[in-house]
């Protein structure tokens, strides 16, 4: 910038290649990069670049950069390197396709003969990509040593969820085995790249949070991060949980440092002056998340920081330490137009707002806006929360038609105090529909006995709490009983149609974006880690598919909509939803985006996608107008 040259990236021996990735380093001007799925480095922008992996194969062999699967289900990140915090070493996966299936993408349109794009995809049961964890010191020689996997691991199939640096030479690292039941938490010594186990979890169902990195102490001897613990009746909550490491045995014993019927979501800091641990938690509401500090020493004593911080506004936050940890950045998302604020950490009191939305502020307020309403149902043992967004001008003494909306993913959470706007938010305001959130077991943030109901059963809990849920609103007065209506989207979409088949003219109009159909043609991490392995679990997989028994669809008016270049969910659900609804005599309407992947990306598409899904609903929510007998004229 201050020079205002341009350098080139591109490696002397590749013609003609395509940058995947490229970033800074984290000391000076070091740079990486990758083309091919390789490897390249430059000590300083004007050095020559040092090419530190020569095994990488388009669509086969990736280094340092994910693949799809664990770009998508694992890692939740395209970046798979991480550098030393010195920036003498960097750690990378190498990550090997050639024995995954390959999914076919088609291009259709551009051209005069379509063209496929090939990409490795385990789907449920099928062959994995093969993991390997190196090293590369990049002072000195470029030596390269791998970072093996625990013992109990290394005839079996693994992946690595989680790398970290701890100190410049010392690496901490997550090994799964492929069921997702025994993870190990290992660190590694990268100079003899010798790895101790330091932490071992099992579950009998599946283990969630595999991603999170522990917080360790400068030098090492203590670490944290969240376990499961019992919380009486009400089943494991995760809280934070500190493991001290004994310098001579290697012995390591722990203290837990929170309890209580809520969730620890995310470590944050550890201040080593103050002995202090800042998280995020749920203590206050499941919906919300409020920032907390607990000391790691004598009597625990655990304090809020920002619950009293726009209070009547702010109720659900994510925050960031600074590296002293001296301030912290708080971003309110909600129930209000989020706000972001820089805090003193000593006095949080002290606090600057970096930004207030005003405008975003004063269009909410001049639009004709809905509340909303949180209503507890119990269902089987639990209380569970369902959220009702209201029109504007609501009376009980009216009849409202309602629009079901269905989350993405299990453990995920639709009811919460996050700022909502959104396409349902039209229908609300300007259809008077009232618009419906429910999280029934499955969901998360509740402990993990809501969330571990699901296993080996997808698709029927979730189906069942839906339901009920539906059920209780009907007792209420102001719900049209004949406008009901459900929309989801890839998970969502397949919880959706298995309620639609399975709840006989309740709904009278469905929609489904890009629904997964059966949990075969899914990605195998995701599939495995609920349901087990295709081959050791035949009913299970039968039990949960959308494709059999389809006649409860018949009366029901659905849509399906899918981009026929969805990576994610191939359209493949969709052909076989549709080839088995024509089978049962199902009428649907399908609308498809070509070339269009999981997230419509194109400005035009996407409003065309709102649009119809908005006139879909709208159209089959609308009051039927009673029509009513003409009189005869009277003669005069």
């Amino acid at each position: 910038i201050f020079s205002r040259e341009v350098w080139e990236l591109n490696p002397p021996e590749v013609e003609d290649s395509v940058l995947q990735y490229a970033a800074w380093g984290v000391q000076g001007q070091q740079l990486i990069y990758i083309f091919e799925n390789n490897i390249y480095y430059q000590p300083d922008v004007k050095s020559s670049s040092l090419r530190l992996t020569s095994s990488g194969k388009e669509g086969i062999i990736f280094n340092g950069i994910a693949d799809w699967l664990y770009e998508e289900e694992l890692l939740h990140s395209h970046v798979a390197h991480w550098w030393s915090p010195d920036g003498e070493r960097l750690a990378f996966l190498t990550i090997n396709d050639s024995l995954v299936p390959n999914m076919v993408i088609p291009r259709f349109t551009g051209g005069l003969y379509p063209k496929g794009k090939q990409y490795p995809y385990p789907k449920a049961g099928q062959t994995n990509p093969a993991i390997k964890l190196f090293v590369v010191n990049l002072y000195g020689p470029a030596h390269t040593l791998e970072l093996m996997p625990p013992d109990s691991f290394k005839s079996r199939e693994y992946y690595i969820t989680m790398v970290k640096w701890v100190s410049n030479t010392k690496a901490v690292v997550r090994w799964l085995n492929r069921p997702q039941n025994i993870s190990i938490l290992t660190v590694c010594e990268t100079t003899t790249g010798a790895c101790s186990r330091k932490y071992e979890m099992q579950s009998d169902l599946w283990l969630p949070k595999q991603n999170e990195e522990p917080v360790f102490s400068k030098d090492g001897s203590k670490f944290f991060m969240t376990v499961p613990v019992k919380q009486g009746g009400r089943g494991e909550f995760h809280h934070i949980a500190m493991f001290i490491v004994q310098a001579k045995s290697e012995q390591i014993s722990v203290r837990h440092l929170t309890s209580g019927n809520w969730e620890v979501i995310k470590i944050l800091a550890y201040d080593e002056n103050t002995q202090k641990i800042y998280f995020l938690s749920t203590e206050e509401s499941p919906r919300g998340r409020q920032l907390h500090s607990v000391s790691t020493v004598g009597s625990l004593n655990r304090q809020c920081l920002s619950c009293n911080f726009l209070k009547d506004e702010c109720t659900y936050f994510s925050a960031k330490f600074s590296p002293n940890n001296r301030h912290f950045l708080l971003h309110c998302k909600g129930p209000g137009v989020p706000v972001v604020s820089v805090h003193s950490t000593s006095n949080t009191a002290k606090f600057y707002i970096l930004e207030n939305n005003a405008v975003l502020k004063e269009a909410v307020f001049k639009k004709k806006n809905s509340r909303t309403e949180i209503k507890m149902l119990h269902i089987e043992d639990y209380e569970l929360p369902l959220q009702l967004s209201l029109p504007k001008d609501f009376t009980d003494r009216n009849q409202y038609a309602l629009l079901l909306i269905i989350d993405e993913a299990p453990g995920s959470q639709l009811v919460t105090d996050k700022f909502h706007i959104d396409w349902d938010s039209v229908l609300v305001n300007s259809d008077n529909v009232i618009v419906a959130r429910f999280d029934g077991r499955g969901s998360g943030f509740q402990g993990l006995k809501i969330l571990q109901e699901v296993h080996r059963c997808l698709g029927s809990v979730e189906v069942k709490d839906q339901i009920a849920a539906i059920e209780s609103l009907l007792k209420q007065p102001f719900i049209d009983p004949k406008r009901l209506s459900i929309f989801g989207k890839g998970y969502g979409g397949y919880i959706t149609s298995m309620i639609l088949k399975s709840s006989e003219r309740l709904f009278k109009c469905g929609a489904v974006v890009a629904p997964i159909t059966d949990m075969k043609l899914y990605a195998s991490a995701f599939s495995e880690r609920y349901l087990g392995i295709p081959s050791k679990e035949e009913n299970t997989y039968q039990a949960s598919s959308v494709l059999h028994n389809l006649h409860g669809l018949k009366e029901a008016n659905l849509l399906i909509v899918h981009g026929t270049a969805d990576a994610k969910v191939h359209f493949q659900h969709s052909a076989e939803l549709i080839k088995h609804l024509i089978k049962a005599g199902v009428n649907y309407t399908m609308q498809i985006y070509p070339d269009e992947g999981h997230n419509i990306a194109s400005e035009k598409s996407k409003y065309h996608l709102y649009s119809t899904i908005l006139g879909f609903f709208s159209a089959c929510l609308k009051e039927e107008t009673p029509i009513l007998p003409q009189e005869p004229e009277e003669d005069e």
